[in-house]
């Protein structure tokens, strides 16, 4: 396997190969016999028993000199390299026994929280995140695609190829970190602005890159709401005003969509972070249509 910086490692020493095979005490040793000496007589095994008596006890065990014996096993690998397993689309999760309620919060799902700008999508599924019982992993698509520092194509200063192009391989990195994250036992939650009229930057490309166990849920504020938590942004995650209402009013198309809706507008962190684990209960019992 190459690894990712300089060349790859050697492989493990095998018996008879390298130094160990003929090797010499007189080559490594400067110790030994000078030359023109002449070998000693060869060592002479014990003679056998004599019948009827019992063979002399073993010898006590040679002290470790240091020395690795050719026949010896190779030592094991310590580069302390750690292969995944191949993150495969995440599967609808499996409905509980009628007689157990579903628990989200001790299971291993990936959910999608969906939402306009000033929903309050990052700070919920941070704090959601935050407080599961098992491990639980946060990707917010926003932070993914200002991984390109450089050439970032900004969609404030307007859809073209180049944004689409970007928010294309961003969602691709964030599906392919939350399969990896759920091979692993690990949980996951993103959050995106996803519209429910446009095909580009909807809910098909995610279920393509996560899979079809994907739990989306929408939270909705009144437009009140998102526009006085978009006034307390900065940089270039505050949006104008106008831009903020276009949002949210493309935003209520998900009514009537069969999807999960929460509206948050009158709830703090934790109040909507329990009411999200209540959703997903139902969403597990019973996956929706999307």
């Amino acid at each position: 396997m190459q690894h990712a910086v300089g060349s790859p490692l050697p492989p493990p020493h095998q018996p008879g190969h390298g130094p160990a095979a003929g090797w010499s005490p007189a080559a490594h040793h400067p110790g030994g016999p000078h030359p023109g000496a002449h070998p000693g007589p060869a060592p002479v095994p014990p003679p056998p028993p004599a019948p009827g008596y019992p063979a002399p006890p073993a010898g006590p065990a040679p002290q470790a000199t240091g020395v690795r014996h050719a026949s010896m096993p190779p030592p094991p690998d310590t580069t302390g390299h750690v292969p995944l397993p191949p993150g495969a689309p995440v599967a609808v999760p499996g409905t509980p026994p009628a007689a157990a309620a579903p628990d989200p919060a001790g299971a291993a799902i990936a959910v999608l929280l969906i939402g306009p700008a000033g929903a309050g999508k990052t700070s919920v599924a941070k704090y959601w995140a935050d407080h599961r019982r098992v491990p639980t992993a946060h990707i917010s698509l926003d932070d993914v695609r200002e991984w390109v520092r450089s050439g970032f194509a900004d969609p404030q200063s307007g859809w073209n190829d180049n944004s689409e192009a970007q928010y294309r391989l961003a969602r691709r990195t964030c599906g392919f970190a939350a399969r990896n994250f759920l091979a692993n036992g690990i949980s996951c939650i993103l959050d995106d602005a996803v519209f429910p009229d446009r095909p580009v930057v909807g809910l098909g490309g995610w279920k393509r890159h996560v899979g079809p166990g994907l739990l989306p849920v929408v939270l909705l504020p009144g437009l009140d709401i998102v526009l006085e938590r978009n006034a307390e942004r900065t940089g270039n995650r505050r949006l104008s005003d106008e831009e903020v209402a276009r949002i949210h009013g493309r935003m209520a198309g998900w009514y009537g969509s069969g999807l999960p809706i929460i509206d948050n507008s009158q709830l703090d962190i934790p109040e909507t972070a329990r009411i999200l684990d209540d959703v997903l209960a139902r969403s597990i019992a019973s996956p929706p249509a999307w």
